[in-house]
């Protein structure tokens, strides 16, 4: 497959998982998934199959609450288990690689005085999404489904009121890229308080396809008692997918909040929920 029919293929599968997404209460049928991209039944059974791992009919069957909680209850990750193991990285199920590293309590008191971000929007399977980055990684990630461009920028630029932005998506694109699978090393640069930091580490170790809950993070990182304060940090993740908020969910099975939507966040945990189920069939 070229590079081009490749990318033209993401597109079309990326307009047909928002179409189910935001059609799932009407449980749309084949054809009409395949007629909002312009494909014929059969050729957008084979193309989706093949891309996300499942069919479209069981794709629809993991955007429901009680999928969710059935994640919790199979899937569930002990969190001080998975740092033991180092889970995170064999977990991943494309080629992805995430180095990080955080600003000093210092910089990030400044408010990013002295920094430059690039910025610039890209496309993804979860709706367009704003990537920034400082020349040392991406320090944001954002998803406009339920919002406007605008909007979506100046709520995370304001994270940052000090530093300098400059639209350059060229600057950021290979780690924009990689971090959906296209290939290369994705780096991060966190701008964040110590403890909003220990948080989102503890994120990055939650394999593709599991999930945990605001009170393990909380044991994990040694405050049990600091639940509230952990779901604020993890609400304030500013580089969304790569450090996987959306796998933090409550005891109860239930979604939770989720900064950028709950049908962006019901789409990412079915998509890992399908290729990890997937992967496992194969190998069996």
């Amino acid at each position: 497959m070229s590079d081009d029919s490749a990318a033209a293929q993401y597109t079309l599968m990326a307009r047909a998982l928002r179409h189910i997404e935001e059609n799932r209460l009407d449980q749309p049928t084949l054809g009409d998934v395949a007629a909002s991209v312009g494909l014929s039944a059969p050729h957008f059974q084979r193309a989706f199959s093949q891309w996300v791992g499942i069919s479209p009919k069981r794709y629809q069957q993991y955007l429901t609450l009680d999928h969710a909680r059935h994640l919790l209850k199979e899937r569930f990750t002990v969190l001080d288990t998975t740092f033991e193991t180092g889970l995170s990285g064999p977990g991943r199920l494309h080629d992805l690689f995430v180095r990080w590293e955080a600003m000093t309590p210092g910089e990030y008191a400044r408010g990013g005085a002295g920094i430059t971000i690039s910025y610039g929007w890209f496309d993804s399977p979860f709706g367009e999404v704003l990537a920034l980055g400082t020349d040392r990684g991406l320090c944001g990630m954002a998803f406009a489904a339920e919002s406007t461009r605008a909007d979506t920028f100046t709520d995370m630029s304001s994270r940052w009121p000090a530093a300098t932005f400059v639209e350059a998506p060229q600057n950021i694109a290979k780690w924009a890229q990689a971090a959906f699978g296209e290939g290369g090393e994705a780096r991060l640069h966190l701008i964040g308080a110590p403890f909003q930091i220990k948080v989102w580490e503890a994120l990055l170790s939650i394999p593709s396809g599991h999930v945990t809950t605001y009170s393990q993070i909380a044991e994990v990182i040694g405050n049990p008692k600091a639940v509230r304060a952990v779901g604020t940090a993890v609400g304030r993740n500013p580089v969304s997918w790569l450090i996987p908020c959306h796998r933090a969910m409550r005891k109860s099975g239930g979604l939770g909040g989720y900064h950028w939507g709950l049908p962006v966040k019901r789409a990412m945990l079915a998509w890992e929920a399908a290729r990890l189920d997937a992967r496992d069939e194969n190998v069996a």
